[in-house]
């Protein structure tokens, strides 16, 4: 199997294959949401300020580049996702940049936020501040608490020392961006014990990831590669870009690693849907998708 047909590229290509069969428009499976799936693409939210958008697709795009050069994932271009309109079921992670300005997603974009949560997707939510490490909580930035209040969030924790986020790819025992000491939030460990709302899907690879070090500014690069911010200054800053770059691939390896089985619960669940949009039976059987 090709690198790049993996995890959810595969959902994409079934549905893709499955939908004329079903009489399922063509309209309904975004061909470039399914082309991003197929390529891995990492995804952005739109936020509709100019400079945190170009930033997010800036440091996307950096960070596509290092997996492409040290890892065998190899994402096709970042994608922009206008979350009041654009379906979510066929990504596997999310950049949400949080500015004050940003308009409250519509109740179906929280649904679809929320079934994207449920199935295996990550959203990592960047406050982008460097403030957090001094509040003792996740919630302090307002603008964080207005957008997420609306999600099925599990109780958070500051990333332990033996998380799987700090050995993905490479040792880490820090998480720095063009900002630096702020905490990480992750699932905390009792919640993924329990794992109410989110199951066996998401094994156990938090659904979340929050922390305020502006990471999309420390990945970005322009096209010769060179670093598009100022991040510190001398090798003090280089150090720490690079600390950035490699948190970066250990977070998609990490998303990446929940995504195979919950993409087994996810193919049904998403021809169930469109059959219900198309008048036709929802009991459709996928063989060799369920056990």
């Amino acid at each position: 199997m090709s690198p790049r047909l993996t995890r959810r590229g595969l959902l994409a290509l079934t549905m893709a294959a499955l939908a004329p069969a079903l009489g399922v428009a063509q309209d309904l499976l975004d061909p470039r949401l399914a082309e991003a799936t197929g390529e891995s693409a990492l995804a952005y939210v739109v936020t509709g300020d100019l400079e945190v958008d170009e930033a997010s697709d800036l440091g996307l795009v950096g960070l596509t580049s290092a997996l492409w050069a040290r890892t065998t994932v190899e994402p096709g271009t970042p994608v922009a996702v206008a979350l009041d309109e654009d379906d979510l079921s066929l990504l596997s992670f999310l950049y949400w940049p949080v500015t004050d300005s940003q308009p409250l997603p519509s109740p179906q974009a929280y649904a679809r936020l929320n079934r994207f949560l449920r199935t295996g997707g990550m959203i990592l939510f960047d406050t982008r501040d460097g403030d957090l490490a001094g509040t003792g909580a996740p919630g302090a930035s307002q603008a964080l608490q207005r957008l997420a209040a609306p999600l099925d969030i599990p109780p958070l924790a500051p990333v332990p020392p033996d998380h799987v986020l700090t050995r993905a790819f490479y040792l880490l025992d820090d998480f720095p961006g063009r900002w630096q000491g702020a905490t990480v939030w992750v699932e905390a460990p009792q919640a993924s014990a329990e794992q109410g709302v989110f199951g066996p899907s998401n094994d156990g690879v938090s659904p979340v990831v929050i922390g305020g070090n502006s990471w999309a500014e420390a990945w970005a690069e322009d096209e010769f590669g060179r670093p598009l911010y100022v991040i510190g200054s001398g090798y003090d800053g280089m150090r720490q870009r690079e600390l950035a770059l490699r948190f970066g691939i250990n977070l998609v390896m990490y998303a990446l690693s929940g995504n195979y089985k919950s993409d087994q619960v996810h193919v049904p669940e998403l021809l169930e849907r469109l059959g219900r949009e198309q008048g036709e039976s929802p009991m459709i059987q996928v063989p060799g998708l369920l056990p």
